[in-house]
């Protein structure tokens, strides 16, 4: 009882934080207004925020930042856009509106220019007033399209965007603050724009860059941020997999450069310097973004297993039950089972093919329709209860006048019993789903608790390579994001795992999908679970999950044992691999189908690696498995020993031969030759 007491209590606890954080950060968001006096962070935090409690606290927060940064005449507006999206919000709780971010985020702009709409016909100088709001509505759309994931739950890199954009909305509040004519709020907006730039690239940086400098010139800084922010992050992101002094000094001198063709060299120039000097001053491991590891250091060979550090078991426990409560979790989230067919699919289907050819078609489904569909429609009770279609289930003026009869009954048979059968199936189907989800919860619980009793050791982690790693992703021309999912991690046992996951289709949908099928996978494969039972696990559950849609996703797994200097490719419908060591290169390839789609065990190949070596791995975008003669002759051709140099070359080379016809994504594993003289 006590031990329920405090769970209830933790519970509680936790959900008073959850609603202050909503209630304080609204309240704070108001602070950052446009030059017209509008709060549209704000207005985008409350559409996010949804209704219910949760809404409620964001009210709160939106009528304390109301009275405290304010004006009384820019309250009213502020406040009633406020209490409407809530009130819209709640309103329309039991449709699918609410749950998603992009018409929750139209519904707010159109709350907030209807309630602005009616001052500025009031208002003296109404074209002035619609310029502002014009500017308040795109960033209110904004805020709420990106803090969305923030409130809702999203995944790692919509949740990274949503707090680079808060955090620079809640700076960009406090931006004309200066001391002594410096800015930190302006260091801050730097700091912010060269560590995207550093993770996203030259096109995410600049774009990023220029998306933050504007807002601070709509919320009224006197500096022309725009142009020198977006030139500084598009020069930091050309840096990007390199060493960060050089991407900061790329950042200070476009930043400085910007400003002195603006005529504002000062004070911007001391801001970017302070600025990259916190950006170079953040550990490098949180600034090293996904396309490059750093090199890890050599773990020392154990003397004796007595010395060994144990690799607490409960870990990996509590490991095992995360991931499986992450597949209960995307099994729930998938798309809701399609309704029931309307049975008058039956007749339809059936009159395609029997009525269609009659001489008398124009007289049954046109001019006398309303009897015809009288006729089916009292028909289909007989039909759904029998299982079969009779002469005597239509009244008589029906079979007196179709010349087709017994052809026309045949195909409605043969129809019903193919719509018995889908529904059937949808049905046997959904039960299938929550049966699976009830044992992964169940097992998922089971594990959480063996955890929290075990206390034992497990054996040490084996003695790792200074491996390093190089990856690079480009997306599908005309996408802004690439469907292609790439990662890579060391287990507690020292093992070595590449991921290359390639999502069904293109755009945000494939990268929603290959990013979970990564994840899933990365939880399982670092609580110690064997890669096929892994792989074979979230086989069984994505086909669940994607049984109505159909959908699949590719995954090349790459196992690198340092000790054993052995690499095991695990390929479930993935392009080939393949192995470099000098002037030798070897292909690996798998005939299995895709996670998703239930097929035999995934293909497993094993080839030695030794130092010196590269393992590379490319999704189907980068090179057509069958006209692959040009990756090989670049593989045995390349001297070089950066992975990462290797990652960008291959795919520089693919988009000028494939001309980006799918999404691409490569990443190399390369064993340093240093390996073989210390051992």
């Amino acid at each position: 009882m006590v031990h329920g007491q405090l769970i209830l209590e933790r519970e509680r606890a936790g959900r008073l934080v959850h609603l202050g954080v909503r209630f304080f950060l609204s309240a704070a968001l108001t602070a950052g207004q446009t030059a017209g006096g509008a709060a549209p962070f704000a207005l985008g935090w409350m559409a996010a925020a949804g209704p219910g409690l949760e809404g409620g606290a964001a009210l709160a927060g939106a009528f304390a930042g109301a009275a405290l940064f304010l004006p009384f005449a820019g309250a009213l507006p502020f406040l009633a856009a406020a209490v409407l999206i809530l009130a819209a919000s709640t309103a329309l709780g039991g449709t699918w509106i609410p749950s998603r971010p992009r018409p929750m985020a139209l519904t707010a702009v159109g709350l907030f220019v209807t309630v602005e709409g009616i001052y500025i016909l009031q208002s003296l100088s109404p074209l002035d007033r619609l310029a502002d709001c014009l500017a308040a509505s795109v960033l209110l759309g904004a805020s709420a399209w990106l803090f969305f994931p923030l409130l809702r739950g999203g995944e790692g890199r919509e949740i990274v965007d949503g707090l680079l954009f808060l955090a620079g909305a809640l700076v960009t509040a406090v931006e004309e603050l200066e001391i002594l004519g410096f800015s930190p709020a302006r260091a801050l907006l730097c700091f912010l724009a060269v560590l995207a730039a550093y993770d996203r690239g030259p096109a995410g940086g600049a774009a990023f860059g220029l998306g933050l400098g504007l807002t601070a010139e709509l919320c009224g800084s006197r500096l022309p941020l725009t142009a020198a922010l977006g030139l500084a992050g598009l020069a930091a992101g050309c840096r990007q997999g390199r060493r960060r002094a050089g991407a900061a000094l790329a950042f200070l001198a476009s930043a400085g450069a910007a400003a002195l063709a603006e005529g504002q060299p000062l004070p911007l120039l001391p801001e970017a310097a302070a600025g990259t000097a916190l950006f170079l001053a953040v550990p490098g491991r949180f600034v090293a973004g996904k396309r490059v590891r750093p090199a890890i250091p050599p773990v020392e060979k154990p003397a004796r297993a007595e010395n060994a550090v144990p690799a607490p078991w409960r870990q990996r426990l509590d490991r095992a039950a995360g991931a499986l409560r992450d597949l209960y979790d995307s099994i729930g989230r998938a798309a809701p089972p399609a309704a029931d067919e309307n049975p008058a699919i039956v007749f339809d289907r059936s009159a395609e093919k029997v009525c269609r050819g009659c001489a008398l078609c124009e007289l049954c489904w046109q001019k006398d329709y309303t009897g015809t569909f009288n006729a089916m429609n009292d028909a289909t009770p007989y039909l759904l209860e029998r299982g079969r279609a009779l002469a005597k289930d239509f009244p008589d003026y029906f079979t007196g006048r179709c010349v087709h009869l017994p052809d026309l009954l045949a195909a409605i048979n043969a129809e019903l019993s193919a719509f018995l059968l889908r529904r059937q199936y949808r049905r046997q189907l959904e039960e299938t789903r929550r049966s699976a989800r009830g044992q992964y919860a169940q097992l998922s619980e089971l594990l959480t608790a063996t955890a929290a009793g075990l206390e034992a050791a497990a054996p040490a982690m084996a003695a790792g390579a200074p491996c390093r790693v190089g990856a690079a992703l480009r997306p599908k021309e005309g996408e802004t994001v690439c469907g292609d999912t790439v990662a890579s991690f060391q287990t507690d046992r020292g093992l070595w795992c590449l991921l290359l996951a390639d999502g069904m289709g293109s755009g945000e949908p494939a990268r929603k999908e290959s990013a979970l099928v990564c994840r899933l996978l990365q939880q399982f494969l670092e609580a110690g679970v064997a890669p096929e039972a892994a792989l074979k696990t979230l086989n069984s559950a994505m086909g669940l999950r994607g049984a109505e849609s159909g959908a699949f996703t590719t995954v090349d797994l790459c196992v690198y044992d340092p000790g054993a200097r052995e690499a095991a490719f695990y390929k479930c419908g993935a392009a080939p691999s393949y192995i470099k060591r000098g002037g030798v290169v070897r292909r690996v390839t798998g005939a299995s189908l895709p996670v998703g789609l239930q097929g035999p065990p995934p293909d497993v190949t094993k080839a030695p690696l030794a130092p010196g070596g590269f393992a590379v791995m490319v999704s189907d975008g980068v090179a057509d498995p069958a006209e692959d003669e040009w990756l090989l002759n670049l593989l045995a051709g390349w001297i070089g020993d950066d992975p990462q140099d290797l990652a960008g070359l291959i795919l520089a080379e693919s988009v000028r031969r494939e001309r980006l016809r799918d999404d691409c994504g490569v990443q190399v594993l390369y064993c340093p030759e240093t390996e073989a003289r210390e051992a």
